[in-house]
């Protein structure tokens, strides 16, 4: 059995064909109706939107632009990364802590994105408003997972842990930690592709100096359609970096457990 499904699985080679199949399959649909639709406004076609990339590529605004973008996600991230390991933790051991952050997440997972955006516009300066929305977004999902993963530590190995006066320290490497990683893995996960969805959403509104929000609200302004296809693609492609990154920590992770 084992033999066979070693066989019958596909390989890198093989996952490599399908996807770059698809993708021909999806631009080649993609042609065939910018062809029907003979509107460079409404749609235009996969070369227009190439040439468009390249273009952009090529400009100055281009990285301070992706920069400033990336800049901007990342330590949205890490400081609710940060705050919400740490939330979590605590209110995962604390009846109390939990009763009292609880409902200020549910406030805050409940509240509509783009009304974050627009107070956001009210309180801070633009640059700081998609880090603010971002943070805002992120945090509760990893404040919450932190929480199930300490409230689901196996009390057995604690208590046999405690028995054999086992050490403080190979008590948090051994069973708290590797019980809590999973939780947090899944987490990041979620987080960051919900963030960089976030981090864009915002600047397209706030409008910072150097971004790509602005660049494809700009865009959209003098409706260079093509233009708003090759930076979303830009954004996609950098969504793709990152999750891509997360999964290599992911696998790394799931070796140290």
């Amino acid at each position: 059995m084992k033999n066979f499904t070693t066989k019958n699985s596909p390989g890198p080679v093989k996952n490599g064909i399908v996807m770059a199949l698809s993708l021909t399959i999806i631009i080649l649909i993609w042609k065939l109706i910018a062809m029907g639709v003979n509107s460079e406004i409404i749609l235009p076609s996969p070369e227009a939107v190439f040439r468009d990339l390249l273009k952009i590529g090529r400009s100055p605004e281009f990285l301070p632009a992706v920069g400033a973008t990336v800049a901007r996600a990342v330590f949205a991230f890490l400081l609710a990364a940060f705050l919400g390991v740490v939330t979590g933790i605590i209110t995962g051991f604390s009846k109390l802590a939990d009763l009292l952050v609880r409902p200020v997440l549910v406030i805050i997972m409940s509240t509509p994105i783009i009304s974050l955006i627009l107070l956001a516009l009210i309180w801070f300066k633009s640059g700081n408003v998609p880090v603010f929305a971002t943070f805002l977004m992120t945090f509760p999902i990893i404040t919450v997972n932190v929480n199930e993963g300490v409230k689901n530590i196996d009390k057995g190995l604690l208590e046999m842990a405690k028995v054999y006066k086992v050490k403080k320290w190979s008590i948090l490497s051994e069973i708290y930690f590797p019980s809590i990683a999973s939780y947090l893995t899944a987490a990041v996960s979620t987080a960051v592709g919900l963030g960089w969805k976030v981090v864009v959403t915002a600047e397209v509104l706030s409008q910072p100096q150097f971004a790509i929000g602005t660049n494809l609200q700009n865009s959209k302004i003098y409706l260079e359609t093509a233009s708003v296809l090759a930076w979303t693609l830009i954004a996609v492609s950098l969504s793709f970096i990152f999750e891509l990154f997360i999964r290599t920590l992911e696998k790394r992770l799931i070796r140290w457990r």
